[in-house]
C-alpha cells in the first residue's frame, strides 16, 4: 500500500471543490480548442490513393460510406508484421465499441493499415472487432502524413539505445525494431464537400489519448496510470492480459 496522507470528510470535500474548478477551466480550454481545430483551414487531397477492401479496391472518396466525414485511424501493422501493435490494439478496442455513435453524426471511423488485407482480416478475427479495415496500396497514404518512415531517417534512432518497450513491442508483431518503428500510429480526419474530399486534421503520439478511453479512466483512480520505472509496458491485446504479468501490490 502506497503511503498517502489522509484527512476528513470535510478537508477532501474542500480540496475535492478547489480541484473541481480546475476540472471545469480545462473542460472549457478543451472546448475552446475543439473549436480552434474545426477552424483548421480545409486541405484539398488531390492524391489519387487507393484501398484494398472486402468489397474490392476503394478510392479514399469511397470509405465515407455515403456520410459526409471520415475519421481514419492509421494501426500500426507493417507488410512485416506476424500481428498487429498491441498498443495500437488497444485504441482499436475502443474505435471498435464507439461505432454508432459517430455514424449518427455522419462520421464514419475506419482504421487503415499497409499490411496485406488477408493479415488484417485474419487479426480481426481474431480480435472480434467490426469495423472497416483497409490496407494500403503502396506506401504514400501513410508516408504522406508522416506514419511512414525509412530506414535512413531511423538510423539515429536505431543507433541509440533501444526502449525496453520498443523491443518487447516489436517481438509481439513477430517482427524487428527497425520495421516496428518504421510504422507510425496517427488519426486522420477528411470531409466531403462540393464533390471534393478536404483533409482537416491530422495527430500522433499523446494526441490519440482520446482514443485510449482507458487512460481517462485510469487517471481517476488512486493509482493513475502507474507507469512509472516498469520495464515491461502493461498493454497488450485483449486476449492476452490473463497471461500478462501481475502489478498486484506494487
Amino acid at each position: 500500500m502506497p503511503e498517502h496522507r489522509t484527512g476528513t470528510r470535510e478537508e477532501w470535500q474542500a480540496a475535492r471543490d478547489a480541484l473541481l474548478a480546475e476540472e471545469k477551466e480545462l473542460t472549457r480550454r478543451n472546448d475552446e480548442l475543439a473549436r480552434k481545430r474545426r477552424q483548421l483551414p480545409w486541405v484539398p487531397v488531390g492524391e489519387d490513393y487507393r484501398f484494398e477492401t472486402a468489397t474490392g479496391t476503394k478510392s479514399l472518396a469511397d470509405l465515407f460510406a455515403g456520410r459526409s466525414q471520415l475519421l481514419i485511424y492509421h494501426f500500426m501493422f507493417g507488410p512485416d508484421y506476424e500481428a498487429g501493435c498491441p498498443v495500437c490494439s488497444s485504441i482499436a478496442d475502443n474505435v471498435d465499441a464507439t461505432l454508432p455513435p459517430p455514424r449518427a453524426r455522419d462520421v464514419t471511423m475506419i482504421c487503415s493499415s499497409r499490411a496485406s488485407l488477408d493479415k488484417l482480416q485474419g487479426y480481426e478475427t481474431r480480435m472480434g472487432w467490426s469495423f472497416n479495415w483497409v490496407s494500403t496500396v503502396g506506401p504514400d497514404f501513410h508516408r504522406d502524413l508522416g506514419f511512414l518512415s525509412t530506414e535512413d531517417e531511423l538510423q539515429p534512432f536505431l543507433a541509440g539505445e533501444i526502449p525496453p518497450v520498443v523491443e518487447q513491442n516489436a517481438r509481439a508483431c513477430g517482427t524487428d525494431v527497425a520495421r516496428y518503428v518504421a510504422e507510425g500510429p496517427g488519426l486522420s480526419a477528411y470531409i466531403r464537400a462540393d464533390g471534393a474530399v478536404y483533409r482537416t486534421y491530422v495527430t500522433t503520439a499523446r494526441g490519440l489519448e482520446p482514443a485510449m478511453g482507458y487512460y481517462g479512466l485510469l487517471d481517476r483512480t488512486p493509482m493513475g496510470r502507474n507507469e512509472e520505472g516498469e520495464q515491461v509496458f502493461w498493454l497488450r491485446r485483449h486476449d492476452e492480459y490473463e497471461s500478462a504479468p501481475s502489478t498486484a501490490g506494487t
